[in-house]
């Protein structure tokens, strides 16, 4: 009697609207017996014909604890019957609409304490939150209610106490608009002495014992260090600067970069990080080359622009669209368990390994029969399990040889086990930060494979997320199609990720694109009279509220963002319109930097470069020659974050364009406004201008 082998998979029992999206996260819910809706016109006009409240449920492809939910409620056929007839559920992924999520995890923030994904908030059929929380179990257990005692309580709520409801969302909603708003006639802020406060405040919280700043979860949050590196720079603070570098070291060391493949996990559970939330993000990988590229700089050392080269070429090989873009995140979870992809057990490497190389390996990465992870998942959990981290340090030709063999084995291996589920869709906002992260690297790093793939990064984006005709940047693209929604955060950081190009390159094509996003992103977000920049267009359909992001977390504000490129374009340009705009932003959040520089790191960064002209190094000549790629070389050697690299062709200041042109080769120009030095061909001279105080 014979077996099929290829029988067709079997249909899935359901199948609801969110099968028609493009959305990983979506998709992924596509066949719940919840019927889901897409946030959209569709949804809004049921829960008003029904009188039903939205059940609306926000998270992301690579949530660990998205995951768990839909296992444990999403997928359960009684919590999705239920769900059907009392509310109107709505899926959001959190990646594509971070206006929405902004939105309601403000709300969930403000009448919690905390907040975190998934989000799950229940709103009247006009949108406006009453109730919400985080992760809800399916059965009331530490501490949590329930999903279907909260489901219930709110159905009870919806039928005995609508007029508290409807009351109490119209005041929930008048304090959310109020909380958006700031103080439009703040002074502009001092400068040093808010960057020196800063500074010491964020030392202050620096663990000297396992670097990073702050106990458990420790998040790397890049804005933080790299202030550190520039008010040492500013102030001569050397132990700002060696706590920076340690922390560097401590991170690359450490279970949250990936010894094997490289990259970063999102953050590290515990103080050393060792044990890491696993999922990779694409916004982490960009942010840390810059720190780790600075860190390189600043300090001097080859291991830290290692690591770099070792994140930028993670990127380049397991995140990259063949087009040219790249991919938003990694998750944590493959067969339904959080690291088995990236942990090791103790017999597995010895029977991989040769003896020599199984002891060689296990010193070096610290493994250990009991393992140092424990996995929670039910309901078998893998026993054993090693998070590879470095720690001991290898030497001698033989050891190191010994270990290279051990990893090449080990990284064959991995390769066969069945990987986490890739987040595959392009943000036009993570794109400009790892563009950026690229364009740096060649500068920096001098690999021509990094410009290759910054070039046909921006060509890819322009091909799919760009609208030429009316200057248009679009925030998603997926599987061949791009969404319709505009927001600051793609502008802003797009525009940093060319402006870096420029500078890397002065290619006077990036700088062409990079005045056309500005023009675009000032006509279409900024406010000419209080300062500071909407997160969203003015006509953007079924928003509660317009914000204006006044903070910097895993991901830097888009007010930061702006303000810093801004800065940058204005001196590189002389728009004294756009430089006005940058220090409008920082006035607006004056406040916020002066009291909290904590929740603004990356502003920080803006208002350092704001507080003295930025020396200016003119490339003047043939942008495609190789002296000028010599001189740009030394133009990026040297750590001095309140620079700008420009050339003499395309929209620069006319100052630069009138710079006297040598037919045979390019000249730099090392000037602090319209005062410059005598031109030169020799980097040293270039390199020690930059170096100076």
């Amino acid at each position: 009697m014979s077996t099929a082998t290829n029988a067709p998979a079997a249909a899935p029992k359901h199948t609801n609207r969110l099968a028609q999206e493009k959305s990983p996260y979506l998709l992924q819910h596509a066949h719940n017996p919840v019927d889901w809706f897409p946030w959209g016109d569709e949804a809004f006009a049921k829960a008003k014909a029904a009188d039903k409240p939205i059940f609306l449920s926000i998270g992301y492809s690579t949530c660990h604890w998205c995951h768990v939910m839909e296992r444990e409620s999403f997928e359960d056929e009684k919590i999705a019957a239920y769900l059907k007839e009392h509310f109107i559920s709505i899926k959001v992924d959190r990646e594509e609409r971070p206006d929405v999520d902004k939105i309601y995890m403000g709300f969930v923030q403000a009448t919690t304490g905390g907040g975190g994904w998934p989000l799950n908030v229940f709103l009247t059929p006009d949108l406006k939150p009453f109730y919400g929380g985080t992760y809800w179990p399916p059965e009331a257990k530490h501490d949590r209610p329930g999903l279907p005692e909260v489901l219930a309580r709110i159905v009870e709520l919806w039928k005995t106490r609508r007029a508290d409801i409807a009351g109490s969302a119209d005041e929930l909603t008048a304090k959310l608009r109020s909380m958006s708003g700031h103080e439009a006639h703040n002074a502009f802020p001092a400068g040093e002495r808010e960057l020196h406060g800063a500074g010491q405040s964020f030392l202050h919280e620096y663990d000297p014992q396992n670097g990073g700043f702050g106990g458990a979860p420790k998040f790397p949050r890049p804005s933080q260090p790299l202030l550190l590196l520039r008010f040492a720079h500013r102030f001569g603070e050397k132990d700002a600067l060696e706590a920076v570098l340690h922390t560097c070291d401590a991170m690359a060391a450490g279970g949250i970069h990936d010894q094997l493949g490289g990259g970063f996990a999102r953050y590290s559970v515990d103080e050393h990080w060792l044990v890491p939330h696993f999922e990779k993000m694409l916004y982490d990988q960009a942010q840390l080359v810059q720190l780790y590229i600075d860190a390189h700089l600043a300090g001097g050392h080859a291991r830290h622009a290692e690591v770099a080269r070792d994140i930028l070429r993670y990127v380049m090989r397991d995140m990259t669209h063949a087009g040219g873009g790249f991919f938003s995140a990694e998750d944590a979870d493959s067969e339904g368990k959080e690291g088995k992809f990236y942990c090791w057990t103790h017999d597995e490497l010895s029977k991989l390994l040769t003896v020599e190389e199984f002891n060689v390996a296990t010193r070096r990465f610290g493994i250990t029969k009991a393992g140092n992870f424990t996995d929670h998942s039910d309901p078998h959990p893998l026993p054993g399990q090693n998070v590879l981290s470095i720690v001991h340090t290898v030497e001698g030709e033989a050891d190191l040889a010994l270990l290279a063999s051990a990893v090449a084995k080990m990284s064959a291996a991995r390769a066969r086990r069945v990987r986490p589920h890739r987040d595959d869709k392009v943000l036009a906002s993570w794109n400009g930060m790892m563009l950026g992260a690229f364009a740096r690297g060649f500068a920096v790093l001098h690999d021509e494979e990094f410009k290759e793939a910054a070039e046909r990064n921006v060509a890819f984006i322009q091909a799919n997320l760009w609208d030429a005709a009316t200057k248009t940047l679009y925030h998603r693209w997926r599987d061949g199609h791009r969404d319709s929604v505009q927001l600051l955060d793609s502008y802003a950081n797009l525009l940093a990720g060319v402006v870096d190009l420029y500078e890397a390159t002065v290619d006077p094509r990036h700088l062409g694109f990079a005045v056309a996003l500005t023009e675009s992103m000032v006509a279409r977000f900024y406010d000419p009279e209080a300062g500071g920049f909407w997160q969203t267009v003015a006509d953007a359909p079924h928003l509660l509220l317009r914000n204006k992001e006044d903070y910097d977390g895993a991901e830097p504000g888009g007010n930061s963002v702006a303000a810093l490129a801004l800065l940058k374009l204005a001196a590189i340009c002389d728009r004294k319109d756009w430089r006005t705009a940058a220090e409008k932003t920082i006035r607006l959040f004056a406040q916020r930097l002066h009291q909290m520089p904590q929740a603004v790191p990356h502003l920080m960064l803006a208002l350092d470069f704001s507080v003295q002209e930025p020396r200016r190094v003119a490339l003047v000549g043939d942008w495609t020659c190789g002296s000028t790629a010599s001189l740009l070389r030394a133009a990026h050697g040297t750590f001095q974050p309140n620079k700008v690299v420009l050339g003499n062709h395309g929209p620069v200041d006319a100052f630069t364009k009138g710079l006297p042109e040598n037919e045979e080769f390019t000249q730099a120009f090392c000037c602090t406004g319209s005062a410059c030095r005598p031109p030169t061909r020799d980097r040293k001279i270039v390199a020690a201008f930059l170096a100076e105080k």
